[in-house]
């Protein structure tokens, strides 16, 4: 019997038969009507298949296509004894090749005989090895590759001497496409597999496994062409039962949880006996908290192979991506007690433990995947992503283990364990919770190693945190260069997640959880979080509300990254009707019920008003506040003007339209760039009568403020400029102009309020604390100075002397020995700093009268 476990010498075997490959052209296998039943096949045709196929076996045909098509169909409709029963005469009246063996090997599994399935796989072994020229044409090469990756062969050499080799030999076998299409596949490399697919969609237009192949490439990424794929692989075999799991796989995550089952009812008319199935049906059914129809549909899952480790993985696997990590958990432990070698359920687990802050078994597991498979793209980024956190800084108290890079910890590793204090404090009395295990929470300064963290994969960009249950992950501003977002708002709204994930032991739906973290943003800080502006308003009084059930599926499939954000403002906007209208306490009560189990209709239902009613009321609701959005606006909007119209045409529309959003913002716009600074303010300040709220782009407040910088209105500026502060959370660029004007009119609170302001938003830059610093020094807060000199020595600043001479004064003044460190240091960076000098000779004692401006000696000791 084959040991899976020891390498084949597949490189010299490779090298015996790779020149013959090249010389080799595609040898025909079957009869003149094989084709037209092999076109039934791909077309889902199945039973017409089986008929032809019998009728042909009886006929006495040799061509060995024939059993094989004839398993394969049989194995598509769920007839699995009945395949093997083929397979056993199959191999008795033919000589059997290595595609026979190869679905022989796939029909023995399927019947759970998987012993003789590792014997069949070493007789493709033996004769693969023999060198026989009949099995070198491009369809066994093709099945060569499969058995070599089945025996552990490394996939990039069966890729480049099996699949490649294949293609080149006959440019137009569709097996040699989908075969490296699933390989890329397996290893998680989605772009490579949409590139490989891609290329046979262009021969191959009407190929369902070829869509079906793209939709997979999609799945991660791209939902709305994976969906379109879908409905295009449906469209060509109405019967791919694969397909149908995808997109019922797609429902779950969407939590369409009926509109799962009924297309699983449809793959069931097809195949009713397909594992996959039965395992998508024992998720559902945990889903609902129906442990009896868990345990029956995973029975038959496990009916004809009851050690099957892909089912018990699959169920895992989707509860995790549902957030049931412990859940997931233990069904990857089972799938390992079916089969100890079994890489998905090994990483998945692996993932799961990690998320679940179970980190030593996690990071051993995704350690021995990546010895056992260094091409496992998910195990070789954990165990580079262990790599890069073992250098990481952790700061811990009694509620937190805190991970930063180090240089991010000493600057504002404080700030944040102070944030998530006061979160922690504050919501976990609100929601009545407590919580018994340190939350772990890990900042990246490196997008690919947040998204490596929190997703398996680098590449998953738009996400400024994630939370799983007591472990969060966010980026740093680092992270987010161009305009960082304000990370104690994010660190808020994660923390928030602990506590409702929490309570409903992560039985929730998406949009619940995600709209009382945004809800809690607002709570906490108004300036936070989001609120109706311009767009959203439109949205609400078009057709872009979601209704409440279907929420969750709104930040699945977006149309763009405009809705994903819509649906995050939707959310809360639903949880603040229930709020209002029902009461915070019923919004408690709702969240106990799912940690309990109960449906959210049902839990919605017993606290509020059925779903059906609640629907109607909060699109009313939502309605009503986009209406009342500055309600004294006209928001009709316009043909847009030509490029080279003036602002006299403009002024002639607002003329005719003196409340109109849209032409008095042109308008002002339109004097701004002809720097008529005084007539722009006039549009611009009856915008801000109208909507003081508006923080958007090209809000008023910043237009007014640039419009009063060029009058020289320097006090009516800051007064603008104030105003926008209070509103908007991120307007960085205001924060800094404000600190500056505050510092040249000596409101030193106010310098203090805008660093404090800017710091939030990022923390990595030097300016905001060299304002903080002196703001603090005038207020004779020396704690605070300090702290804010020795953040900006870590951010490297363009004069270290002139930091370390004032940071020495201070704690001289405070009788801290490290003074003199830092007065020698001022004196390493500028030798002629005379005042640094004075300083260290006063500290030496070696200045006579110290504080005078007496000469000082020539040479210093």
């Amino acid at each position: 019997m084959l040991d899976c476990e020891t390498p084949f010498p597949w490189a010299k075997f490779i090298q015996r038969f790779a020149v013959v490959c090249l010389l080799m052209g595609f040898r025909p296998v079957s009869a003149a009507d094989l084709e037209p039943c092999q076109k039934l096949f791909v077309a889902g045709d199945y039973a017409e298949c089986v008929r032809l196929c019998e009728q042909a076996l009886r006929d006495q045909a040799r061509e060995e296509e024939w059993p094989v098509l004839l398993m394969k169909s049989l194995l598509a409709t769920g007839r699995y004894p009945e395949a093997q029963s083929v397979l056993a005469d199959a191999l008795r009246r033919h000589s059997p090749g290595i595609r026979l063996r190869l679905v022989g090997c796939e029909v023995l599994h399927a019947n759970g005989d998987t012993d003789r399935a590792r014997e069949m796989l070493e007789e493709i072994n033996l004769r693969g090895g023999a060198g026989r020229w009949m099995d070198r044409d491009p369809p066994n090469l093709v099945a060569l590759g499969k058995a070599a990756l089945l025996l552990g062969a490394e996939p990039k050499l069966v890729l480049e001497n099996f699949f490649d080799q294949a293609k080149r030999t006959d440019p137009n076998l569709r097996e040699a496409y989908l075969a490296s299409g699933e390989l890329a596949l397996d290893k998680e490399d989605y772009q490579l597999a949409a590139k490989v697919f891609g290329e046979a969609l262009k021969k191959f237009p009407q190929d369902p496994d070829v869509h079906f192949g793209l939709a997979r490439a999609y799945a991660p990424n791209s939902r709305p062409l994976m969906l379109q794929s879908l409905d295009t692989a449906l469209g060509y075999n109405a019967n791919h039962v694969p397909a149908m799991l995808l997109l019922s796989d797609h429902a779950i995550d969407a939590e369409e949880y009926a509109a799962a089952g009924q297309i699983l009812d449809k793959a069931f008319a097809v195949n009713p006996w397909r594992p996959e199935a039965w395992a998508y049906r024992a998720v559902l059914a945990h889903l609902r908290s129906d442990t009896n129809q868990e345990s029956q549909a995973r029975e038959k899952a496990l009916k004809f192979w009851p050690t099957n480790p892909k089912v018990d993985h699959l169920i895992g696997k989707k509860l995790s991506q549902k957030y049931r990590f412990s859940e997931g958990a233990a069904y990857q432990r089972q799938a390992l007690r079916f089969d100890a070698s079994y890489l998905p359920a090994k990483i998945q687990l692996a993932q799961d433990l990690l998320r679940l802050g179970q980190e030593e078994e996690g990071w051993q597991l995704a350690e021995e995947v990546h010895q056992r498979d260094g091409y496992d793209v998910a195990a070789y980024n954990l165990v580079t992503l262990r790599e890069t956190l073992s250098k990481f800084q952790t700061i811990t108290n009694r509620d937190f283990v805190l991970r930063m890079s180090r240089r991010e910890a000493a600057v504002y590793g404080d700030r944040v364990l102070d944030l998530l204090q006061r979160a922690r404090a504050f919501l976990l009395e609100k929601y009545g919770w407590k919580l018994d295990q340190p939350t772990i929470v890990e900042i990246f300064p490196e997008q690919k190693d947040f998204a490596v963290r929190t997703f398996g994969m680098p590449d998953n960009p738009g996400f400024l945190g994630v939370c799983f249950g007591r472990v969060v992950t966010a980026n740093s501003p680092a992270s987010q260069a161009a305009h960082p977002s304000n990370w104690e708002a994010v660190l808020w709204h994660e923390f928030c997640h602990v506590i409702t994930l929490g309570l409903t032991r992560n039985k929730m739906p998406r949009w619940l959880s995600e709209g009382i973290s945004v809800y809690e943003e607002t709570q906490a800080n108004p300036s936070w979080g989001q609120a109706m502006n311009p767009r959203y308003r439109e949205m609400v009084l078009g057709d872009d509300l979601t209704p409440v059930g279907k929420l969750s599926a709104a930040f699945l499939s977006p149309k763009s990254d405009l809705h994903v954000q819509f649906a995050y403002y939707e959310s809360s906007l639903v949880v603040e009707f229930l709020v209002q209208r029902f009461g915070f306490e019923s919004l408690k009560q709702i969240l106990h019920d799912l940690g309990e189990g109960a449906d959210i209709n049902d839990a919605i239902a017993a606290h509020t008003e059925p779903m059906e009613t609640l629907e109607g009321d909060f699109a009313a609701f939502a309605r009503e506040r986009a209406e009342q959005l500055a309600p004294g606006l006209d928001w009709k909007k316009f043909k847009p003007l030509s490029p080279d119209s003036g602002a006299a045409a403009l002024a002639d529309l607002v003329e005719k339209n003196p409340t109109n959003f849209w032409a008095l913002t042109d308008y002002a716009r339109k004097l701004l760039s002809e720097k008529k600074w005084e007539q722009a303010r006039a549009p611009l300040k009856k915008l801000i009568e109208l909507y003081p709220a508006h923080t958007g782009h090209n809000n008023a407040y910043t237009l007014l403020a640039a419009a009063q910088r060029e009058l020289k209105e320097t006090d009516a500026e800051r007064e603008t400029l104030s105003k926008l502060a209070a509103l908007d959370a991120e307007a960085t660029d205001v924060f800094l102009r404000l600190m500056e004007l505050g510092q040249t009119a000596k409101d030193w609170p106010a310098v203090a309020q805008n660093a404090e302001r800017f710091l939030a938003v990022n923390p990595l830059l030097p300016q905001s604390y060299r304002y903080l610093a002196r703001a603090s020094e005038e207020l004779g807060k020396t704690g605070s100075t300090i702290q804010s000199y020795q953040n900006l020595l870590s951010l490297d600043p363009p004069d270290p002397a002139e930091v370390h001479f004032r940071l020495a004064r201070l704690l001289r003044q405070r009788g801290d020995p490290a003074a003199k460190r830092h007065a020698l240091q001022a004196l390493e960076e500028a030798p002629r700093f005379r005042e640094a000098l004075r300083l260290l000779l006063e500290i030496n004692g070696e200045l006579k009268n110290p504080g005078s401006n007496a000469p000082l000696p020539d040479v210093v000791r």
